[in-house]
Parts: C-alpha cells; structure tokens; sequence
C-alpha cells in the first residue's frame, strides 16, 4: 500500500506502472518518497515561519497545509511531465526550467528552517539589536523634551543666584551696622548714634526686599519644578508605551536580517541540503536510463499519435469527396430546364414586386 502510495505522488500513469517490472516500479516509487517528503519538510517550515507572524498554532498549521500541498503538487507536476529522451541535451533543456522552479523552492523552504535552527544565534543578535533600539529611542524621545527641561533649569539657577546675591547683600549691610554699633567699623563710635540708624535702616529696607524676593523666586523654582516633574513623568510614560514596539522586534522580517548578521557558511550548506532534496526528484528522472516504464509510455503515445494523424487524414478525405460530390450534384442540377424556368419566374415575381414598392415610395415623397 505505501508503495502505491508513493507511485502515486510519483506522478506515475498507474495503469501502465502496474505492468511494468518491480524493479521499475521501485524506481518510482522511490522518486514519490523523495516527492512526498520535500512536501512534509515544506509543510514544517512554513508552519514556523507563518507562526513568527501570526503568533497562532492553527493558523499557522492551517496556511502550512496549503504550501505543502502547493509544494507536493508542483514537484509531482515537475517529476510527471519530464519525459525520457534520447538526446541527454535535449533533456537538460526540457528540465531547464523545472530545475530553476526547483531553486525557487529550495530557497523558499530552507529560509524558515534556518530560522529555526539558527534561533538561538538570532535572538542573540534581536537583543543587541533590541538594547540599541532601547538606547536610540530614550534619546530621541528625551531630544523632545530636553531644551524645555534645559530652560527650566537655567531659569531655576538664575533664580537662586538671585537669592544667594541678595542674601549676600543683606548680610554684608547686617555686618555694617554692627561693626558701627560695636565701634569696629565707619565712625569707630562705640553705640548706637544717628549712623547705626541710617545703616540699621538700609539693611532692614534690603531684608524686606529680599524676604519678598525669597518668596516670589521660591514659589517660581516651585511652579518650575512642578513643570520639570510633568515633563519627567511624560517621558517615562512616553519611553512606557513605545518600548512594547521594541520588545515585539522578532518577526519574521527582523529575524532575516538577523539570520544575515550571522556567518553564511552553516546557512549555505542547509541551503544545499534543500537544493539537494527539492532537485533530487528531477535529477533521479534525468540521471536515471529509459526503463520499461518509459518505452510503454512512449508507445501509448506513439499510438495516440498515429490515430490521432490517421483521424486527421480520414476528415481531410472526407472533406474532399463531399466537395466532389457537391460539385457533380451542382452541375447536373445546372443543366435541367425546369428548374430553369422556376428559378426565371421567381426572379420575375421579386423584380415585379421591388417595382412596385419603388413606386409606391417614390409617390408618397412627391
């Protein structure tokens, strides 16, 4: 049964196969085996490939089915419809395109599985590519807010230098006015006299200004900070929402990329296996001498052929007497006079009547 099986995906005429010797029979049913499995290895890895995108077993399995069975027809069609020759150029020319169609497929199938076996090269290489990705978008994202961060924080210096000079100032003329009192400093009098006053009147007037100035650049520094803490807080909810992007970087885009990042030697040789699996079927047939199979096929068709041609030349035939006879029947029928005299009353009776309907026209216009 699984010989028949694979005969079958042989693409094999199963009524002549089956009076064909077993060694013959065995030939093609090991170039169905070779047909069958590069379907279920096409299968496999397209169902890997389609759940790096979709992310779901059945979908994936689901559209994996079909490319297998896309894959498993078109090898069958490429193994069935090579036909044994006796010129091994004319061969190579007739399996030319089934051998580039095999190309194809071998690239298509081995990519997924590279994916595959690879995995763990490639995540590596993802997270790189991830942490730089990270990296990149901080700083772009922190770019947005950096120069109103920038002039928050300048204007906060300035302020603050704005209270240290002012605290400055108003020490220095506390300091004044109690070196005058202690008689250390401007008039050397010890005691508070009319100078004490004045310089005790200029420092109180400059700590009033600078309580309110205090004030004023505190509730400014405040209301900055309050600023610088909302722009903090949206960029970090900013970097929040953009870094599940980063972290869903592994489809099946990225990973071909990555898969190029890695060595291309091991990568080749499974390109080759593949080539070599998906070819092997088409290069069986080609490599193989024209066994019993193929000399009842081509007699089948050399039989077809002929009465097909015999069928052809029988119409043609056919064809040419019924114009023979047509022609003798014409003539003879030419030279009786009653048909003659019909035909002439007849031709009378239309003219007459195409007269008529002349002249009738002509006297409804004038």
């Amino acid at each position: 049964m699984l010989k028949r099986f694979f005969i079958l995906c042989s693409g094999a005429d199963s009524e002549i196969i089956a009076q064909s010797s077993n060694g013959e029979q065995n030939k093609y049913a090991g170039i169905g085996g070779t047909v069958f499995f590069t379907a279920v290895m096409a299968f496999i890895a397209a169902s890997y490939a389609l759940y790096t995108v979709f992310d779901n077993y059945y979908t994936a399995v689901f559209f994996g089915l079909i490319w297998g069975l896309l894959i498993f027809n078109l090898d069958r069609f490429i193994v069935a419809t090579i036909k044994k020759k006796d010129n091994v150029f004319k061969e190579l020319l007739q399996a030319a395109p089934r051998l580039v169609l095999a190309l194809i497929i071998a690239i298509v199938i081995s990519k997924p599985l590279e994916l595959k076996i690879f995995e763990k090269e490639i995540d590596r290489v993802l997270l790189e590519q991830k942490n730089d990705l990270t990296l990149s978008n901080q700083e772009q994202i922190a770019d947005q807010f950096t120069p109103a961060i920038t002039i928050a924080n300048t204007e906060i210096q300035n302020l603050k230098k704005e209270i240290v000079t002012k605290e400055a100032e108003v020490n220095a003329l506390y300091q004044t006015y109690i070196s005058e009192a202690e008689g250390t400093a401007g008039t050397n009098k010890l005691g508070k006299g009319p100078v004490y006053r004045e310089k005790r009147e200029k420092h109180d007037a400059a700590l009033a200004q600078f309580t309110i100035l205090k004030q004023k650049n505190e509730e400014r520094i405040a209301v900055l900070e309050t600023e610088k803490a909302a722009l903090a807080a949206k960029y970090d909810k900013q970097i929040t929402n953009t870094q599940p992007i980063i972290d869903n970087f592994d489809g099946l885009m990225a990973r071909i990329d990555a898969l190029g990042k890695l060595p291309w030697l091991p990568s080749f040789f499974i390109f080759l296996l593949f080539l070599a699996i998906e070819t092997a079927p088409v290069l069986a047939k080609l490599m193989s001498p024209k066994g019993e199979y193929d000399y009842r096929v081509a007699a089948q068709e050399e039989e077809i052929s002929s009465w097909t041609k015999q069928q052809h030349n029988q119409r043609a035939i056919l064809v040419e007497t019924d114009h023979a006879i047509n022609d003798r029947v014409y003539r003879d029928i030419a030279e009786e006079d009653e048909l003659y005299t019909y035909k002439k009353k007849v031709t009378r009776e239309l003219m007459e009547k195409q007269q008529e309907a002349f002249y009738r026209r002509q006297t409804e216009i004038l």
